[in-house]
């Protein structure tokens, strides 16, 4: 068969890329080698964030997703269970608080809303936290969605606009007319295409590399810790420790670990964020699962009477310079990338998505993707391990 567009995975960038595109008018396949969201997007929190992002291409993003979510997208919102909740930051310390007064600083330059947030007005916004917090800032544009629902509905809404979408196919290679891209090769049979997209997510780099082209997206293993069901609105935010933000920028390979803790419409309490290269090592960790544990219950002490009911583990798909991979690839023409986002990945796939729809209609893009660019990084032999 002949397409326009041949979407490499099911997840929600690629889910968003192709419902996008779908609306752009263009003929899409998705292929996906397992099952839809089975990969990174069925182990997060379901993150649309703004407040762990430092002024710069990825805050812009972020902003620009916002925008996508909340007015292209409304409509839809309730199917994945879009909840606007806000973000609150807490730091231990004066010194934390400064440093989040700082970054605020730089955040509102960019466009975010930040209020700044006192000792004394800290249970104002979560009346269980820990009586000895120096202080905080609340981000009311952060919100929360349920990423497999996400996944699943913008499919759906594709599939209703003449999409197809292949589960259980797995690229094996692609086609070509001399250097340029012209399909993929699954193991369900050859499609050509105008256009591919590798929107693989953690195992992107490996989707790039049968294409002849460098892309280091590496895996980034995080644990999330599940409760069981409290009442109602008992952790009302998103919640997180000032440290997380130096975390998601930091490149180390050893453990890092900071709590975010947030409520669900179920009841039940997520507890993250641990990060760490360990590649696709699929065995649980008690230390990184204790010490989200013991964080939590810093931040909470209520918790220390709550019950976990369950831990689950993902593979962030982490690149070195912390920028996801958006747009036409120069040394493959035909190849294009919507990947590398790490733990960002679902709030940012609404504006990847659009951009991506953009870009392939030879339209102006909303933000330039420069910044993006799938070449920007040395040759595999040259970078650093």
């Amino acid at each position: 068969m002949s397409v326009d567009l041949v979407v490499v995975g099911a997840g929600v960038v690629g889910a968003a890329s192709a419902y996008f595109a779908t609306l752009a008018g263009l003929r899409v396949v998705v292929v996906e080698r397992g099952a839809i969201a089975g990969g990174t997007s069925s182990a997060g929190e379901g993150n649309v964030l703004v407040s762990d992002k430092e002024a710069g291409p990825e805050l812009d993003l972020a902003l620009y997703s916002q925008r996508i979510w909340r007015e292209d997208l409304a409509e839809h919102g309730d199917r994945w269970e879009f909840e606007s909740k806000g973000g609150l930051v807490v730091a231990a310390s004066e010194q934390g608080v400064a440093s989040l007064r700082a970054l605020a600083v730089h955040q509102r330059r960019a466009g975010v809303e930040v209020r700044d947030v006192t000792r004394s007005e800290l249970p104002d916004y979560e009346p269980h936290l820990a009586p000895q917090l120096a202080g905080g800032a609340f981000y009311p544009q952060d919100a929360q969605v349920q990423p497999m629902l996400v996944a699943a509905h913008l499919l759906r809404l594709a599939r209703a606009g003449g999409a197809q979408v292949r589960t259980r196919t797995e690229v094996t290679g692609f086609l070509r007319a001399g250097d340029r891209v012209t399909g993929v090769r699954t193991s369900a049979g050859d499609i050509t295409a105008g256009a591919v997209l590798n929107a693989a997510g953690t195992w992107a780099g490996g989707i790039a590399d049968l294409a002849g082209v460098h892309v280091p997206v590496l895996p980034r293993r995080g644990f999330i810790l599940v409760t069981q069901p409290l009442p109602a609105r008992t952790i009302r935010h998103k919640v997180y420790a000032a440290e997380y933000v130096g975390d998601v920028a930091s490149s180390d390979a050893a453990l890092q670990t900071s709590p975010v803790v947030e409520g669900t419409a179920g009841g039940t309490v997520l507890i993250g964020a641990s990060r760490e290269r360990v590649g696709f090592d699929r065995s649980i960790s008690v230390t990184a699962i204790g010490t989200l544990a013991a964080k939590a219950i810093a931040l909470f002490p209520m918790l220390r009477e709550v019950r976990a009911i369950r831990t689950y583990l993902g593979f962030r798909p982490y690149c070195p310079d912390h920028l996801p991979v958006i747009g036409p690839d120069p040394r493959a023409p035909g190849l294009w990338h919507a990947c590398g986002h790490e733990g960002a990945g679902i709030g940012l796939s609404a504006g990847t998505g659009k951009l991506i729809s953009q870009a392939l209609v030879g339209q102006p893009t909303d933000l330039d993707l420069t910044p993006f660019a799938p070449d920007r990084f040395p040759p595999a032999e040259e970078a650093p391990r």
